[in-house]
């Protein structure tokens, strides 16, 4: 079972809390990293990794040169389907890879544990890594599953192709998904990832999949590069 909550996420789950609460509203600007590191009284880079976790969620919103707001709601496109990024590679004659950076259990955020309807007792599998076409870098991806669901799958069964793993050796049915994209800027550690210029436009993709008998078992967050992938909507 996994330890305490690491700080960054801890702070993540206040900040959240807080603009949930009212103290902070929509278009709020957020005081600076060095006034809110001094407030929790942590580094500025575990306070940065907090807010970032919350800008990749589409809580925060940030402006360079301005600051860090909280986000307004953005105009949503309702998709169908549920679909693999090896799913999509594969149907485009294209190779898919991927390089994992990051694979742990933990417990989950307040994020997590609202998305995958978990409790603070529930752990779950944070999974982060760069999905490849072709050996071109295409997208970053954060993915957070239920632990219960993938612990008796091996890493490379999950890193591979999870969905494929799911219903092929856990015989679950992959039904539908809530979707959401909006557009936003590659922060310095995405760029180095994605290999384009930091404050380059790109893609944010958030998911939640469900199995068909609608239990939700994936919350993904996905930056794509955007030049190099597009969303093709089907009505």
């Amino acid at each position: 079972m996994p330890g305490s909550l690491p700080v960054y996420i801890q702070i993540h789950d206040q900040l959240k809390e807080e603009i949930e609460n009212g103290v902070w509203k929509i278009g709020d600007r957020l005081p600076s990293e060095r006034e809110l590191s001094v407030k929790f009284g942590v580094s500025r880079m575990t306070l940065r990794q907090a807010i970032q976790t919350l800008s990749d969620e589409g809580i925060l919103e940030r402006k360079i040169g301005s600051g860090t707001y909280v986000a307004r709601e953005k105009v949503q496109e309702k998709m169908t389907g549920t679909t693999s990024f090896t799913e999509i590679m594969e149907s485009q004659n294209r190779v898919p890879s991927s390089k994992t950076v990051s694979y742990f259990i933990t417990s989950p955020s307040s994020s997590e544990m609202d998305k995958l309807n978990l409790s603070k007792n529930d752990s779950i599998l944070r999974m982060e890594r760069i999905r490849y076409a072709d050996g071109v870098p295409i997208c970053f991806e954060v993915a957070s599953i239920p632990n219960k669901l993938v612990e008796k799958f091996s890493k490379a069964e999950i890193t591979d192709s999870f969905y494929r793993t799911l219903e092929e050796k856990g015989g679950k049915k992959v039904g539908r998904a809530n979707q959401t994209i909006s557009a936003m800027l590659a922060s310095e550690r995405i760029s180095e990832y994605l290999e384009i210029k930091r404050g380059e436009a790109i893609l944010r993709l958030r998911q939640i999949s469900y199995f068909e008998d609608g239990v939700p078992f994936e919350y993904v967050r996905t930056q794509y590069v955007g030049n190099r992938f597009e969303f093709y909507l089907e009505k």
